[in-house]
């Protein structure tokens, strides 16, 4: 008994550290909903840890106990594979001399781009500063908690970092990464090479996008992302990627 004591209060701590990371994630003012799945988490954390302690487990038949534990390894089989593939490209630094890079949108704010999106356009700053020649997409639409487009907001921001108007081509229609790449590539000469900007966590899929959509020299430029929101990234990319498989 005292050992199903101490996964109840295990259990319990570890639905609570949820539920306040919930808060944490919802407290960026992202204007998305993903942050309720660490609410969910935490509650099926704490229910299980009351079934470990009132014995629940014990008590089901045996054909449901290997019914559920293969659910639970595939599922977990799954979960690594995927961020395994994420984890691949997040160091991913493109090549030199691109023809042109696409700095996909993220939310923008009357005070500027959202940390999200200033690593981006921080990382297209030093590339494209490396790198003369290349030409910048911005590709982002208004959304409905934005000021202006994500492709208004990211022009700006690169002028006002030294980077020549001449050098920036904005596409203001996108809502997803799929329109991101599609009107972005009506935008290039055929057969340009193109390096994808965006976070660290977000360029394998990026990448698969890319490719389908005609984009065959197309190579990541990964940027950072948050330290402290990275769990939340990496799982809500983990859903993206299983949404976009299937």
């Amino acid at each position: 008994m005292k050992k199903n004591m101490m996964v109840f209060w295990i259990c319990l701590l570890l639905g609570i550290l949820s539920v306040i990371y919930a808060v944490m994630v919802h407290a960026t003012g992202s204007g998305t909903a993903f942050f309720l799945i660490w609410i969910g988490i935490g509650i099926v954390v704490f229910l299980f840890g009351i079934s470990v302690y009132m014995e629940v487990w014990k008590k089901a038949p045996h054909p449901i106990k290997i019914f559920a534990g293969m659910i639970v390894c595939i599922g977990l089989l799954v979960f690594c594979i995927v961020e395994g593939c994420v984890i691949s490209q997040m160091h991913a630094d493109g090549r030199g001399g691109l023809d042109y890079i696409i700095v996909l949108g993220a939310q923008v704010r009357k005070d500027g781009p959202s940390p999200v999106l200033k690593y981006r356009l921080d990382k297209a700053v030093e590339y494209l500063n490396e790198n003369p020649d290349t030409v910048c997409i911005v590709s982002g639409g208004q959304g409905s908690n934005e000021p202006w487009s994500e492709a208004e907001g990211m022009a700006r921001y690169l002028q006002e970092k030294g980077i020549d108007t001449a050098r920036i081509l904005p596409e203001d229609k996108s809502q997803t990464t799929e329109q991101n790449i599609t009107n972005s590539k009506k935008l290039m000469k055929e057969g340009a090479s193109v390096g994808i900007v965006t976070n660290n966590f977000h360029v394998f899929r990026a990448l698969q996008i890319a490719k389908k959509y005609g984009l065959s020299d197309v190579c990541g430029i990964a940027a950072d992302s948050t330290p402290k929101y990275l769990p939340n990234n990496m799982l809500r990319e983990f859903f993206a990627e299983m949404k976009w498989l299937l």
